[in-house]
């Protein structure tokens, strides 16, 4: 079995997250090192970009666990945000698309350069690339610093399905471990999604997970 020490960064932060661990790989390092030295930034202005599941939102948090902020939900932003940054230095705007005022984000946008704020706006797909209609706002895009969350390497599998399922009360051995690491889709959302259907094949079934019950969730 690996030794996962090194790839383990605890924080105590909100009720929700608390106890939960944040593993550092090659895939998501360089986003962690570079939120870690702010105000050293060359911009103010940076987008997080990464698939769903991906460990955004874990990053907003310690990010604000250490920095103080707000964090915003784009398609729930408001007009009376607009006054509830005052007092803050750092800004989130988390899950960004298309499902958002675009006017108001132009003005959000303009706030925080004009008050030398900071902006972490987290994504699917890079800011520059959604397709807003405002050109104001197209422009501003191009002006966000590009981190993007790489797919999740063999380090980073083996702590996800280590680490869920051990709070799901499952114990694996390492060896299983790495058979399915060889098999699934690197691919964040298909490892959640591989976790809890082994979970309730597993309940389903009355029996510790095998390389049977293994092979019968990774052949659906």
């Amino acid at each position: 079995m690996r030794d996962l020490n090194q790839t383990i960064i605890k924080f105590d932060y909100d009720k929700n997250l608390k106890n939960e661990d944040y593993y550092l790989s090659k895939s998501n390092k360089h986003v962690f090192d570079f939120l870690n030295i702010w105000p050293k930034w060359e911009k103010n202005f940076v987008n997080v970009i990464g698939e769903k599941f991906s460990g955004k939102t874990h990053l907003m948090n310690i990010f604000l666990q250490k920095n103080k902020g707000i964090k915003f939900e784009g398609k729930s932003l408001r007009n009376e945000d607009l006054k509830k940054i005052k007092i803050y230095e750092n800004i989130i705007i988390e899950n960004l698309s298309l499902d958002v005022d675009e006017k108001l984000l132009y003005s959000l946008f303009n706030l925080i350069e004009q008050d030398n704020k900071f902006i972490i706006v987290t994504s699917v797909k890079p800011i520059v690339n959604i397709t807003f209609e405002l050109k104001d706002l197209k422009s501003r895009a191009k002006n966000f610093i590009l981190l993007n969350i790489e797919k999740p390497d063999d380090e980073l599998m083996f702590a996800i399905i280590l680490k869920n399922l051990a709070d799901r009360q499952i114990s694996l051995d390492g060896k299983f471990v790495e058979f399915i690491i060889k098999r699934i889709e690197r691919s964040y959302s298909k490892i959640y999604d591989f976790i809890y259907k082994i979970d309730q094949l597993s309940l389903k079934k009355k029996k510790s997970i095998d390389f049977k019950i293994i092979n019968e969730v990774l052949g659906e």
